[in-house]
């Protein structure tokens, strides 16, 4: 069964870095796309980052630009996002996910992972 596990939130102070990374239980083809996405407390789940698996193609949420990167390992499998200079309006639980389509839309996604907690504190 296919699986994205994400990890390495947690809380931090306002301007500190985190590092997510997000790891598929299969070789990701060519062809796809991943994404991140969050989700703050009792907000709609938005676009985040996306990253194009085969050239490294990227795209950013305006909210982020300039203090996130997202950035892949091929031969793991893996997608990373480190997050520099974090707001309190980063909190949230953050999810990756994999779809075929250079979309910051979260229908364009099938697979998705479980999500983990980022807490950004004052």
């Amino acid at each position: 069964q296919a699986q994205l596990v994400e990890s390495g939130g947690g809380s931090v102070q306002a301007g500190d870095s985190l590092r997510l990374s997000c790891a598929a239980s299969w070789r990701i083809y060519s062809s796809s796309v991943v994404g991140w996405f969050r989700q703050a407390p009792g907000k709609e789940r938005e676009f985040v980052a996306l990253i194009r698996w085969h050239s490294g193609t990227t795209l950013y949420a305006d909210s982020v630009k300039g203090r996130f990167t997202i950035s892949k390992r091929n031969s793991e499998n893996t997608v990373f996002l480190q997050m520099n200079f974090l707001k309190q309006e980063d909190t949230g639980v953050y999810y990756c996910a994999v779809g075929s389509q250079y979309s910051s839309a979260q229908s364009s996604y099938r697979t998705w992972g479980q999500g983990t907690q980022v807490t950004v504190v004052s």
